[in-house]
């Protein structure tokens, strides 16, 4: 079980690695407001990862290929939420230098807000769908795990991708504090990488009318 849980782990820090929604968003959270709402948003994006691989393992997948027209609904739907968070983004100026260094308090709502994104980000990419249901699903040595097991891999892979995205946090609020004002450009930037693939995948979602 110790070797299911550490398999899970790595799984959930390498599927972190590359750039996606919450990456971009845990970036967005550390530059624009807090580092601890950038925590939250990596929080809730760790949580849902940890939902979609327990579907996975359970056996979801042969379902949701059976329906290939979830992907596309998600594609859609997942496109116009980064679309709208990316515009937001790209208008919204950061919070003061004195909040993120913890010299004034944070907003109440902060970490909340940041969890629903983390949470929203990665239930509704079809990407995330397709990676733990069907490939992390499809694994004959999870699936041969049993229950414990497979819980036990479940739990590493949300604690390894919370602990990729809580260093990708980190990182970047030691370089906001580093840069200062001079960073101003780095969430705008964000916000239209967030835009720019909430079009794609809204172009994704829409074939599936056309086809």
């Amino acid at each position: 079980m110790l070797t299911l849980f550490a398999i899970g782990v790595a799984i959930g820090a390498l599927t972190g690695v590359p750039i996606g929604p919450v990456n971009v968003a845990v970036i967005d959270a550390a530059y624009r407001h807090t580092r601890r709402r950038a925590y939250a948003v990596g929080l809730g994006g760790a949580l849902a990862d940890f939902v979609y691989s327990t579907l996975g393992l359970v056996g979801v997948g042969p379902y949701v290929q059976a329906y290939p027209v979830v992907p596309r609904v998600l594609y859609a739907v997942s496109g116009v939420v980064l679309i709208v968070y990316g515009a937001i983004t790209v208008r919204t100026r950061p919070v003061a230098t004195q909040a993120i260094d913890g010299a004034a308090p944070p907003p109440r709502d902060d970490v909340w807000s940041g969890l629903r994104v983390g949470l929203a980000l990665i239930l509704l990419n079809p990407a995330t769908l397709v990676t733990w249901i069907v490939i992390v699903g499809s694994s004959k040595y999870l699936a041969s795990a049993g229950t414990a097991g497979g819980l036990a891999a479940s739990v590493g892979i949300f604690l390894g991708s919370f602990a990729w995205f809580a260093l990708v946090a980190y990182l970047t609020h030691h370089g906001r504090r580093v840069m200062g004002d001079k960073a101003v450009w780095i969430p705008r930037a964000v916000g239209m990488l967030l835009v720019l693939y909430g079009a794609y995948s809204l172009v994704r979602g829409a074939s599936y009318l056309w086809s």
